[in-house]
């Protein structure tokens, strides 16, 4: 993997039809800032070969939303996403890029925010963006890192919503 891509999901619905938080959907909000941060990804020359998305119906949604941004990726569903820690994610991601070059995980909070951070520091990434991604990584949030041929990481980019 040369590349990672991490992104929220977008702002869901407080509550489900069926009560479960798996089932939460994405609000109008969330579908329109999924589809806006994946178009602004892609203008970017951001685009994944797989992503691999967490089964919840919002992180479903975001990549229903912004997939359009990234018509020949290959799409994964991965119940080990589902409110994953950080170590599960970068595991995953690592596994996908041992067959790719560029990798996005949508995924769920605190792992996203969690696993950002971490790479933020490991590149060495100046103090001031690494106390940015720890003070915020809202909903349609992405993070972006390039991995050299050590698998060390370097940031390549923060992108939050417009709202």
């Amino acid at each position: 993997m040369d590349r990672l891509i991490l992104l929220r999901h977008g702002k869901a619905e407080s509550d489900s039809d069926s009560g479960d938080d798996f089932d939460r959907r994405l609000a109008p909000r969330g579908v329109r800032e999924s589809a806006d941060m994946g178009a602004q990804l892609a203008d970017m020359g951001f685009k994944p070969d797989v992503t691999l998305v967490s089964p919840a119906a919002r992180a479903r949604g975001t990549w229903e939303a912004a997939s359009a941004a990234f018509p020949n990726a290959e799409t994964r569903f991965d119940d080990d996403l589902y409110h994953a820690e950080s170590g599960v994610i970068r595991q995953a991601a690592k596994a996908a890029g041992q067959a790719c070059a560029t990798v996005m995980v949508v995924g769920h909070n605190p792992g996203l925010q969690e696993l950002t951070i971490q790479l933020l520091m490991e590149g060495s990434a100046p103090p001031s963006l690494v106390a940015r991604a720890q003070r915020n990584f809202p909903t349609a949030a992405a993070a972006v890192f390039l991995f050299d041929a050590n698998g060390r990481p370097h940031f390549d980019g923060l992108f939050f919503p417009e709202r």
